[in-house]
């Protein structure tokens, strides 16, 4: 079984759980509002609330909100390196990701 199909066994037992647990209405509502946004309003609400509060997103909403913003302008090399800093900020669990987008970043600015 794969990391992804587990996590997400453990997010349906969290929701449907015993004594009615369910994810917090905020998270649902991001998850839900950030995966139909164009790059442009996620990297918008990304700058509005970090310039408010840098800490006010958790990390998997920050890595959630870049990765579909990358995976929407795959070639823009900018976006791939603050993507790349933001990963940097949270400790060595995505040093590795963070250097791949970086590489990617390099590699489209060579190609130019």
């Amino acid at each position: 079984m794969s990391d992804l199909t587990s996590a997400a066994r453990d997010l349906g037992r969290a929701v449907d759980g015993p004594a009615g647990g369910r994810m917090p209405e905020a998270a649902r509502a991001y998850v839900e509002k950030i995966t139909f946004a164009s790059a442009d309003d996620i990297l918008t609400a990304l700058r509005e609330v970090l310039a408010e509060d840098w800490m006010a997103l958790p990390p998997w909403a920050r890595n959630l909100a870049y990765r579909l913003a990358c995976l929407q302008r795959p070639d823009d090399a900018g976006l791939l390196r603050e993507a790349a800093a933001d990963l940097l900020c949270f400790g060595p669990d995505w040093d590795d990701a963070a250097d791949a987008l970086r590489q990617r970043a390099e590699d489209l600015e060579r190609r130019k």
